[in-house]
């Protein structure tokens, strides 16, 4: 649980960041890394700083990608929730 709150901190940091450096037409973070951020867990805080900070939401690949990573995510813990957390 640690480890999801971790890289969901990361994701959502990594969009403030990526908006802050668009601004100033600075140096930005590769597309990849934040695609990747949201595969090893972060899904859910780039999906939100997306929107809070309005980033990259006029890109098609963004606004359906990180939430088809959300729910690839949600469909894996609902199907493996036995091995995860018991017989509940």
């Amino acid at each position: 649980m640690i480890y999801l709150i971790f890289m969901n901190l990361i994701g959502f940091g990594l969009m403030g960041i990526d908006k802050q450096r668009a601004r100033r037409r600075d140096w930005r973070i590769p597309e990849k890394v934040l695609f990747g951020a949201a595969l090893l867990g972060g899904s859910v805080g780039a999906w939100a700083g997306m929107y809070l900070f309005h980033h990259k939401t006029r890109h098609w690949y963004f606004v359906v990608g990180m939430p088809l990573i959300l729910a690839v995510q949600a469909a894996l813990v609902w199907y493996f929730r036995p091995m995860l957390f018991g017989h509940i």
